[in-house]
């Protein structure tokens, strides 16, 4: 399907390409620059194009490049606008614009990942799964005027993201200029989002009269933990409900009041765990209304645990692209950078579904880094964009769907997974406590090598 001009590339770094020619079929410049006129609400286009902004910034997100000035050098002559204007168009862009940009990357990349048959096996059969948390951006270089003489770390941002893990893509983002922000603020904004049969894992943050009762009104489901501050009315007595992997379950029911007056009841769950939490608490309790026949007390604890995948992206987000840059101060311009990088791994899920499709779920999700996978693009993607001038990458975009998942398919059956493996260290030692002679403050590695040496072939 692709041209001799992807051989070498296809052999030597499949991945890579899959990552580009994503890319370019779902934020192409056209179709980026079409989708930006329809979507942005104030800012306009005059000589500097959505589509350019893009590319500068997703060239540091993707740790191509390590800052939009270093990129902007790069392309001075095609970009065609001096630098200032470049930040300007940044510093402007309007968080709604960056929020719906990775909505539209999690609804045009869904289908493409379900005809990759990469899809997870649900986590419970005959609902969405949802993960709601709020991420805090990193506090920024203090670049701007108002912040130069402030000691006091300067935040520029927040938002609540949702993923959905059977699919390993972000759906949704809202996000929040002001750093201060409750999360709680912007539960007003996700709960028009409910559908029926949805289930969302969510923690305490979230667990207000107003978001469980909305939920269940909307005939979808949830699991949270319990917030100390939420009313509620005891129906019945603890009922033991055997030990899950971390202590022992307990459950009973409960009923919450809305403001309306109508009673909604769901089911309490209470584990006593093993170990306390990383805050101390040896016991923590959850709410649901997830039906005891649909899922059992032990289940809804299980399904509380997962919730952590979200935690794992964040990670990732952090360690692999360069998601949080704190040399851009602005808010939108943060929060932009923000979503690009969870457009960017949007991109990545389509790779990891290729992979699943091919290889198999177990194998992938267990045994392949995406510390190497984002190494490889990184690596490859300077060298690739000479050799196969942007053009050539139309290809991507003039296939049809079928041609598409079958060449994806067909460069996850190149790739090497042995290059990709991951390499889980075991559990950490107790640290030695350290001696320290003031009076022989350096040590000679070489020597304390060779009395190891001498002592080892000592009768």
């Amino acid at each position: 399907m692709l041209g001799e001009v992807f051989e070498r590339f296809v052999e030597k770094s499949p991945i890579s390409v899959m990552v580009r020619g994503t890319l370019e079929r779902v934020l192409g410049a056209e179709q980026l620059d079409e989708w930006y006129a329809r979507t942005a609400e104030k800012q306009y286009t005059r000589t500097l194009l959505f589509s350019t902004v893009y590319d500068l910034l997703s060239q540091v997100v993707f740790c191509l490049k390590p800052s939009v000035h270093a990129a902007y050098q790069e392309k001075e002559e095609e970009v065609g606008t001096s630098i200032v204007s470049v930040y300007n168009k940044l510093n402007g862009l309007e968080a709604h614009t960056s929020a719906e940009l990775v909505r539209y990357s999690g609804r045009t990349l869904a289908p493409l990942i379900e005809q990759l048959d990469g899809a997870r096996e649900p986590w419970l059969s005959g609902y969405r799964v949802k993960i709601l948390d709020g991420n805090c951006l990193e506090a920024t270089e203090h670049r701007i005027k108002e912040l130069r003489s402030l000691a006091a770390g300067a935040l520029p941002g927040k938002s609540l993201v949702v993923y959905e893990p059977q699919l390993g893509l972000v759906r949704d983002v809202l996000a929040c200029e002001d750093g201060h922000a409750q999360e709680r603020a912007l539960l007003g904004v996700v709960l028009p989002t409910v559908r029926a049969n949805d289930l969302w894992l969510q923690d305490r943050n979230f667990c207000t009269r107003e978001c469980l009762c909305e939920i269940d009104e909307r005939a979808a489901c949830f699991v949270t933990r319990q917030h100390q501050n939420l009313p509620f009315e005891v129906l019945g007595p603890w009922r033991s409900a055997g030990r899950v992997e971390t202590g022992k379950g307990a459950e009973q029911r409960v009923r919450v009041i809305d403001e309306a007056g109508q009673a909604h009841r769901f089911r309490r769950i209470r584990v006593t765990l093993d170990q306390p939490t990383r805050d101390g608490d040896p016991v923590i309790y959850l709410l649901t209304n997830l039906p005891r026949k649909v899922a059992s007390a032990k289940t809804v604890a299980r399904l509380y645990r997962k919730r952590w995948t979200l935690e794992t992206a964040f990670q990732q987000l952090e360690g692999h692209l360069h998601s949080e840059i704190n040399t851009l101060g602005y808010p939108k311009a943060a929060l932009f950078g923000f979503c690009l990088a969870l457009v960017a791994y949007n991109a990545l899920a389509v790779v990891w579904a290729a992979l699943r499709g091919v290889h198999g779920a177990q194998k992938i999700d267990q045994q392949i880094s995406g510390y190497y996978i984002a190494r490889e693009i990184a690596e490859t993607h300077k060298g690739m964009m000479i050799a196969i001038p942007e053009p050539e990458w139309r290809v991507f975009v003039t296939m049809t769907t079928a041609e598409l998942v079958a060449t994806l398919l067909q460069l996850a059956r190149h790739v090497r997974l042995r290059a990709f493996r991951k390499h889980p260290r075991g559990l950490k030692k107790p640290p030695v406590k350290r001696q320290f002679n003031p009076q022989q403050p350096h040590v000679s590695t070489a020597k304390l090598l060779q009395h190891r040496k001498v002592k080892s072939v000592t009768p």
